[in-house]
């Protein structure tokens, strides 16, 4: 099954090189590098031992953070290699860790896992130990971790019931790489149950490493400048996946939640004013959507098609405009990378994007943690166990679709004690549920031990 897995690579190839020029038309970064993702790169010769951290995008690398952190305070005469699959995820390592580690942090992107290419990898790097973030487990750089005596852990481990059932689909490739992992530490009982099902139990129950990361400071003082500015109650529709903007946008016009402006002081179309029952009442009262999309590469594309919906949109860049006025736009824009936390800083109320259309959800830990009340939608297997406890805690309420959202959305501006609840729910459940990095690193100390002899 490996040599016929390791074919289908083989001939995929023009497939993936069209995917790479594909992605470079709207991220150009996506054509730099090509030759690390086939495994080719160059021995690199540093006498100090190299821990390698796999983090496969943004997310993951901002998981990583606290780890990162703990381990290079732990163990300072080693070196730091992190790999992603995406040029946002590169970005993202860099900005928090290129500055703080100097020369000990190191950057490249993990190759396709086609045969030979992570051998190369390894022996180029020559890691003391690999740590795989989550769920990123191949079987040819398994294979290859094996044949190069290079022990992996499988840290922050999760697996959802839908990406177990796709994986009994491949039980005969998941499996024998899931045995050679010398480590696995799950984030809940309820993925190391799952994990098991491939033949490796796991060896710790540590807790998600997510709620280690508190909110930037400066950031979510940032975003308080903004709600100033501002001077209106904002809902954000934070994260979102392809397809939930227009859903959000079309239920926050038919709720009649566009700016008091747009009926006094411009004419609006008959599309976008349909199912509209506007009051004009004072814009510093009318509350603001602000949806920020989750991939960068979209922002441009989201921008265009609410403009092209009939709304008059704002984007990041006006709110360093001092002569911005935010009474009169329908909807703003977070088109920026590395804002998060303002954002959360500026929300009254946060949609948590990927929840409402089957992805899965993206993080609301985050937003629990600023304290900014959380919805989510009905599709949260990447954090099932996290959701579960916000709606427990009263950090979030569960609504059906964009429509329920906006609704719930707008009643909780308008009641200043359900807010102010939330927000402290949200707060005292994040900082409940930290630990986790303290927990995976004495999980991984023995095995530490004997890579970095």
């Amino acid at each position: 099954m490996l040599r016929l897995y390791s074919l289908g690579w083989l001939l995929a190839t023009p497939l993936v090189m069209a995917y790479l020029l594909w992605r470079s038309l709207r991220q150009p970064a996506y054509l730099a590098h090509w030759s690390q993702r086939f495994g080719l790169i160059g021995k690199k010769h540093d006498p100090r031992p190299l821990i390698w951290i796999h983090a496969v995008s943004v997310g993951e690398s901002r998981a990583a953070q606290p780890l990162v952190r703990a381990l290079a305070a732990r163990y300072p005469n080693t070196r730091i290699l992190m790999t992603c699959m995406t040029p946002t995820g590169r970005e993202t390592a860099a900005d928090l860790f290129s500055k703080e580690l100097g020369d000990r942090f190191m950057q490249a992107y993990l190759p396709y896992d086609y045969a030979g290419a992570p051998g190369r990898f390894l022996r180029a790097w020559r890691p003391a130990i690999g740590l795989l973030m989550e769920t990123e487990l191949w079987p040819n750089l398994m294979a290859a971790a094996d044949a190069e005596a290079v022990p992996m852990a499988l840290i922050n481990a999760r697996l959802s019931p839908r990406s177990l059932k796709r994986g009994l689909r491949q039980r005969s490739l998941i499996e024998p790489a899931a045995r050679r992992l010398s480590l696995v530490l799950a984030q809940s009982s309820g993925d190391a149950e799952r994990i098991a099902q491939f033949g490796r139990v796991a060896d710790a129950v540590t807790g998600n490493l997510k709620f280690d990361n508190a909110p930037n400071a400066a950031l979510m003082a940032r975003g308080r400048a903004w709600r100033s500015l501002i001077g209106r109650p904002v809902l954000l529709a934070a994260s979102t996946r392809d397809g939930e903007e227009a859903l959000i946008w079309q239920a926050w016009r038919a709720q009649g939640q566009v700016a008091p402006s747009v009926t006094a002081s411009r004419p609006v179309s008959q599309s976008a004013s349909k199912g509209s029952s506007i009051e004009p009442t004072e814009p510093t009262e009318h509350p603001l959507l602000l949806i920020v999309p989750r991939h960068p590469q979209r922002f441009e594309a989201v921008t265009r098609a609410a403009q092209a919906a009939g709304f008059v949109v704002a984007r990041r860049a006006d709110l360093d405009d001092p002569g911005f006025d935010a009474s009169s736009i329908d909807l703003l824009i977070g088109d920026s990378m590395g804002e998060m936390d303002a954002w959360y800083g500026l929300a009254d109320c946060a949609i948590i994007g990927g929840s409402l259309l089957p992805f899965g959800s993206q993080n609301l830990i985050e937003a629990c943690a600023a304290g900014c009340p959380v919805l989510i939608g009905p599709s949260t297997f990447n954090f099932e166990q996290a959701a579960a406890q916000a709606l427990e805690a009263g950090a979030a309420a569960s609504v059906t679709d964009a429509d329920d959202a906006i609704a719930t959305g707008l009643s909780i501006l308008s009641d200043p004690a359900r807010k102010q609840a939330m927000a402290e729910a949200g707060t005292d459940f994040a900082s409940r549920h930290r630990g986790a990095t303290e927990r995976t690193v004495a999980a991984l100390a023995p095995l530490m031990a004997t890579s970095l002899a």
